[in-house]
């Protein structure tokens, strides 16, 4: 299905209300919280750039955006146009602007409704005799025969007018310019690019759409492109009235349609085929199923508006455009700065997400991500969110101040110092998993921290209940509990408590006290197996350090072994 044809189907699932598989549907469907000057402005823009995606993929081939995200783009925009009180007027872009270079359909090429797993159980529970096909991610063409000659090839286009397309169909090994019975006929199908046991659960972003529509607008495309079309029939509008009829002759012309279509019954059914291609291996890109009535009405009444005899059921989304909502800049035990990017909430695979990490600095500034940017968010691996990239970016840019990085570093932030709030934290949260303390996470170090209980990584060894009972949330029982897990942790091992204080990794394997440790030069460090310039120069930083070693004076005033 072309790109055209997609961005029309949706346009008409807005304009009719028909519920249609949209991932963000349930928080985009709210207008932004914006001034409607705002508004006005940044939807002018989107709209400018969902016409600069347009004129490259229609007018040159190129795929600027994944088709997922385009779709999703044209819905947001007519939201926001709904918003202002408008209708959506986006339209998909054809490279039909006159009758010169382009024919008319001889059987209008139809949209599809798209249909949620609701709308799947309504639409196959009242009809009978349904079948199903895979819904080939490609680009659409009709191709018209006359005593078995092929005598006209036209583009999807806007559905009643396309791209004259015969010479380079002619041009296809995949299209027979002659059939093997001299019959007249029309034939709906899609040129895919051919791949070699693609699993679409596995590599939803191929490319392959994008390819097929270079390869046809080239002037001169290679014969090896050429020879990667294939074209799979997935309609014959004036061909028999039965499926089985239908399916046996495209057979006998060559046409591997019977290949991919099957009837639906209680043991096969929608679901069971949705499921197969979607993580089983085609010869091509599918984007989802097709549900099919076996009778349809002749062609002297079709329109390019949807059928109601088929509705296609779309794979879950693996990529969902989000808005940022806010940048949170969070600094780690170890003082690297990491930015989360908080988002209006979308789902993927059936989670629910609303923030991911850009991982570290340079990748947030390199990004420049602020809040109102549309985002593209996936899952790697199918767990763990990221973003992949920023789709275009809001008008409107909000000031953003990062952490300085030569601020926060491994040594830094022992103490609740303006600024250190986060960094000691997580200090406090990763010593408590480092000494085993049970029932002691995030949520407790930080009501000791905001009650004025705990200030420095080692206040706690001191703390009575009392103190304990201040913070929030504490009560007399949590505080004789928290108690007994600060004196179980001064039990454990040395090599525990240097992990916990923050060693650098190596510290662990050398045997001595502290006090030997902490006479190690550079050169010992060294000799140490496993480690290097650079993390001798951070363990003799570390072991030096007028900080860490008030802590160890502290632990051992308080009897902890090896201090």
């Amino acid at each position: 299905m072309s790109r055209g044809e997609i961005s029309r189907a949706i346009v008409a699932w807005l304009l009719s209300g028909i519920i249609g598989l949209v991932t963000f549907s349930a928080q985009a469907a709210e207008c932004p919280d914006w001034a409607e000057e705002r508004l006005s402005r940044e939807s002018q823009a989107l709209a400018e750039q969902v016409h600069r995606w347009d004129r490259a993929y229609h007018d040159e081939g190129v795929a600027l955006i994944d088709d997922p995200l385009y779709d999703q783009a044209i819905a947001r925009l007519a939201i926001w146009q709904r918003c202002l009180g408008a209708e959506p007027d986006h339209r998909p872009l054809t490279r039909v602007t006159s009758s010169r270079g382009s024919l008319e359909h001889p059987a209008a090429q139809r949209g599809l409704n798209k249909a949620d797993d609701e709308g799947v159980r309504r639409f196959t529970s009242r009809r009978e005799n349904l079948w199903i096909q895979p819904k080939v991610d490609g680009v659409a063409i009709t191709l018209r025969y006359v005593d078995g000659e092929l005598v006209e090839a036209v583009s999807r286009g806007d559905g009643e007018r396309g791209q004259d397309w015969t010479a380079r169909a002619r041009q296809l090994p995949a299209v027979p310019n002659t059939l093997p019975e001299p019959i007249s006929a029309l034939f709906q199908g899609e040129l895919y690019w051919r791949l070699e046991e693609h699993v679409q659960s596995r590599s939803p972003s191929s490319g392959a759409r994008g390819n097929v529509a270079g390869a046809m607008a080239q002037s001169s495309p290679t014969a090896d492109s050429l020879e990667r079309i294939g074209l799979f029939v997935w309609g014959w509008p004036d061909g028999p009235t039965e499926m089985e009829s239908r399916l046996a002759q495209l057979s006998a012309l060559g046409f591997d349609t019977a290949d991919y279509t099957y009837p639906l019954d209680d043991r096969r059914d929608a679901a069971y085929w949705r499921d197969t291609w979607f993580n089983g291996p085609l010869p091509f890109a599918t984007d989802g199923v097709v549900i099919k009535q076996a009778e349809r009405p002749g062609i002297k009444h079709w329109s390019s508006s949807p059928p109601e005899w088929a509705i296609a059921w779309k794979y879950p989304t693996q990529q969902a455009l989000a808005e940022v909502r806010g940048i949170e800049f969070r600094v780690g035990r170890t003082g690297r700065v990491t930015p989360l990017v908080w988002l209006n909430p979308v789902r993927l695979e059936g989670r629910r997400i609303s923030r991911v990490s850009l991982g570290s600095l340079e990748r947030w500034e390199s990004l420049d991500v602020r809040p109102g940017d549309q985002v593209a968010i996936s899952l790697a691996g199918l767990t763990i969110p990221q973003l992949t990239e920023v789709v275009w970016h809001t008008q409107e840019r909000s000031p953003l101040t990062p952490p300085s990085p030569q601020r926060y570093h491994l040594l830094s932030c022992f103490e609740l110092t303006p600024g250190c709030d986060a960094q000691l934290l997580a200090r406090l949260t990763y010593l408590g998993e480092q000494l085993g303390m049970q029932g002691i996470g995030e949520g407790t170090w930080q009501a000791l921290m905001e009650a004025g209980v705990v200030m420095q990584l080692l206040d706690w060894l001191s703390v009575e209940p009392r103190q304990l009972r201040e913070a929030y949330g504490i009560g007399e029982t949590t505080a004789d509990a928290l108690t007994e897990q600060f004196r179980v942790a001064l039990r454990q091992p040395f090599a525990a408590w240097l992990s916990a204080l923050g060693a650098p990794p190596g510290s662990e394997s050398v045997r001595g006290d502290w006090d030997d440790l902490a006479d190690y030069q550079r050169e010992q460090w060294q000799a140490v197996p496993g480690i290097g310039p650079v993390r001798a120069d951070a363990l003799v930083a570390f072991f030096s350090h007028p900080e860490v070693q008030a802590m160890a004076r502290q632990l051992q005033q308080a009897g902890v072994a090896g201090f």
